[in-house]
């Protein structure tokens, strides 16, 4: 009797122990699903608590080493007017190659540039995401819960459309506002891309020889937006890119149509309304602006805080964003030539380049060199080659 009683105790105990160990295991599954984006290994860099880069161990010191993206079949020369496929270029090197160029790139073009690509927008599991959770406005959420929370509610949309999303080959391109756009004729040639994103308020109608009629996402934040609203495109999307927790609170009042306050704590004014409804409203993924940042142009970590020199431009974000987005990625009206002071700061106005003064947050510098980098490597395409 008692050694029936002791092997259906333990049979009990055995199948208990496996219904724990299953159950951890799915536990496990669906985080490591919802998370797919945030292992570490993926390649992009942590931090410690000083703000020392701990690495992947894909990266060398002094040198981004990165995986770049071999091109999915139906990519391949898309655009016969670019001399060669990236394939094609690698293919004509030969064999006999060295594994890094003297950048610091890798050469090897056979996998991803991003095991797990970080998703474009925030969406209502935003609360979960690691990498940005701990970290305050421009770099992450923290601090941020309850007004996301609210915009997402209203807005309901999380994604691109479904006839992007749904592309074997996505093309894009990140449309800058030099005026090294201006008398290019590259027009018809940026329209078509499959997604064009354009920045801050850059106007298009007038423009649209040079810097083309469409429009698929248009990213800025509050003082950089375009503040009449017959300016907007009506087939775009709207995208913040919070730099600072104002930045929420605003677009908060943008998309439930409220009264915007001109002494929330911004620099200059900002537009009071965005001809936008909800659905056609997105917030920027902030890892874009940490991994600009710290992993590739290698600015100062602060701590995680917004400091002198460590907050990356606006276009080098859009760019970040496309190679996680984007199987092909190009840009046109970036770069600024300090040669030239004669020449024009944008392609949309007489304002000229020696009007630009040192920045207190970007480092220009080291940003155009992690643009020559990608350049370089074929990884992205300059069409206006300012870069």
């Amino acid at each position: 009797m008692k050694m029936g009683l002791v092997v259906l105790v333990r049979n009990l105990l055995l199948t208990l122990c496996l219904c724990l160990v299953l159950g951890f295991m799915y536990y496990a599954a669906w985080k490591l699903h919802l998370l797919r984006w945030e292992d570490p290994n993926s390649g992009a860099l942590t931090f410690d608590s000083v703000g020392r880069t701990l690495g992947s161990g894909r990266r060398q010191r002094n040198s981004v080493a990165l995986d770049f993206p071999s091109l999915p079949p139906s990519c391949l020369a898309v655009d016969s007017r670019q001399p060669r496929t990236q394939r094609a270029m690698m293919e004509a090197q030969g064999p006999a190659q060295p594994k890094y160029d003297r950048l610091g790139f890798l050469l090897k073009l056979d996998s991803k540039l991003f095991s797990r690509p970080a998703p474009m927008f925030l969406d209502d599991s935003f609360r979960k995401w690691a990498r940005i959770r701990d970290f305050v406005p421009p770099f992450g959420i923290k601090g941020q819960d309850n007004l996301i929370k609210a915009i997402l509610s209203a807005t309901k949309e999380y994604r691109l459309t479904p006839a992007l999303d749904s592309l074997s080959c996505r093309r894009c391109i990140i449309v800058g506002n030099g005026g090294v756009l201006a008398n290019k004729s590259l027009g018809a040639r940026i329209d078509d891309y499959d997604i064009v994103v354009r920045l801050n308020s850059a106007p298009v109608k007038g423009f649209e020889k040079d810097v083309g009629g469409k429009t698929t996402l248009r990213i800025t934040y509050p003082e950089g937006a375009m503040q009449r609203p017959e300016e907007y495109e009506k087939d775009s999307l709207f995208v913040l890119a919070g730099f600072k927790w104002q930045d929420f609170k605003w677009l908060k009042y943008i998309v439930y149509k409220e009264k915007v306050s001109a002494s929330d704590g911004f620099w200059k004014s900002v537009a009071t309304r965005v001809p936008k409804e909800p659905p056609e409203i997105r917030i920027l993924n902030p890892y874009f602006i940490q991994e600009a940042a710290f992993s590739f142009i290698g600015l100062p970590f602060n701590h995680g805080l917004m400091g002198r020199g460590n907050i990356p431009t606006l276009g080098t974000v859009a760019v970040t964003m496309a190679l996680h987005s984007c199987d092909q990625v190009a840009v046109a009206g970036f770069g600024y030539d300090m040669s030239s002071p004669n020449a024009p700061l944008h392609y949309y106005e007489s304002v000229r380049m020696a009007a630009i003064k040192e920045s207190w947050t970007h480092n220009i510098q080291r940003e155009k060199e992690f643009l020559r980098k990608l350049v370089k490597a074929h990884v992205i395409t300059d069409l206006t080659s300012g870069i």
